[in-house]
């Protein structure tokens, strides 16, 4: 049986879509996967191993972007079933021009008109329970959720390690300061070894967080990782301090005592799934969730408010 999924193109989102997709695998156990998806979704979640074939969606580089979709869609050919996990409509046409017969998506004009399931999932719930509203269409059996899941192996660290994620890749709105997270991480340096983790469009701001914490050991991995790479390092921490953003999603499926900072998005939606070892800091605020990239007040108070001392509490409540 094959199936077509079309992953989130952030990869957080890519991560809380995989209870879905391992449940699917449950019922289907003989399925051969084939995932569609931005580069950073496939490069985390090719390692399955029911993944058979595996593509970069490039239909927006070059030429017409419905011309692409179509050849994109003829040479992927049909599928038994297929789901995508994007709302967006050249999604819906790439597995109705794909010829799978049982197709499913999230409820929208393109996805009703072009896709036999059109779900619109219950809310409010975590975005990985609506990823699993949409998934359930393609089964008459229950979809029972577990944790996030990835198949690539943690990194086996000598010493307990401490790893702090300054970035968050959607926007500013989302990012705690540097030198907060330096503070927290000067309070842990004599017990853990520090890595300093970040995209290729965060390296200044981990090496603003490297430079003030002068004398101390620590680890710039900043711009210097595979995706792969990225998984596996964070999934062998023993401590992740991070804002709400893809590698926190990505600590969730290791099982990392994590404390992760919100401010301007939806926690009860986007928080770590099933993480045993998970806190929360945020702060109640007249205007959040905005769910904003940049702080449309110009104050940023949701973020700027949370103290260090109330992420050292966090912290400690978890170790």
């Amino acid at each position: 049986m094959k199936l077509l999924i079309i992953l989130p193109n952030w990869l957080g989102d890519a991560v809380m879509a995989t209870p879905a997709i391992e449940a699917l695998c449950h019922i289907y156990p003989d399925a051969e996967l084939t995932f569609v998806g931005s580069f950073v979704s496939i490069e985390a979640l090719k390692y399955h191993p029911q993944c058979k074939r595996y593509y970069v969606d490039e239909t927006k580089k070059g030429g017409n972007r419905f011309l692409n979709t179509y050849r994109f869609a003829q040479e992927l050919g049909a599928h038994d079933l297929a789901i995508t996990f994007r709302n967006q409509l050249h999604s819906s046409l790439l597995l109705y021009w794909s010829g799978t017969p049982f197709c499913a998506g999230r409820r929208s004009w393109h996805s009703a008109l072009l896709l036999q399931y059109a779900i619109k999932p219950s809310h409010p719930a975590h975005l990985v329970e609506q990823y699993s509203d949409i998934a359930q269409s393609l089964s008459d059996q229950t979809l029972e959720l577990g944790k996030l899941r990835l198949h690539i192996p943690p990194h086996r660290y000598v010493r307990p390690t401490l790893g702090i994620n300054p970035g968050a890749t959607y926007g500013s709105a989302k990012r705690w300061y540097p030198e907060k997270f330096a503070e927290v991480a000067r309070t842990y340096a004599d017990r853990y070894e520090i890595i300093i983790f970040g995209g290729p469009n965060e390296v200044e701001m981990a090496n603003e967080i490297e430079s003030t914490l002068i004398g101390i050991s620590l680890t710039n991995l900043a711009g210097k990782t595979s995706i792969a790479e990225l998984c596996s390092f964070i999934g062998g921490l023993d401590l992740f301090i991070t804002n709400d953003s893809g590698p926190m999603h990505v600590a969730a499926a290791y099982q990392v005592p994590t404390v992760a900072i919100f401010g301007p998005t939806r926690h009860m939606e986007t928080s770590q799934w099933k993480n045993e070892k998970s806190i929360i800091v945020r702060h109640n605020m007249e205007c959040a969730p905005c769910m904003k990239r940049e702080c449309p007040l110009g104050h940023h108070e949701c973020m700027k408010s949370i103290a260090a001392e109330e992420v050292i509490e966090a912290i400690q409540k978890i170790i």
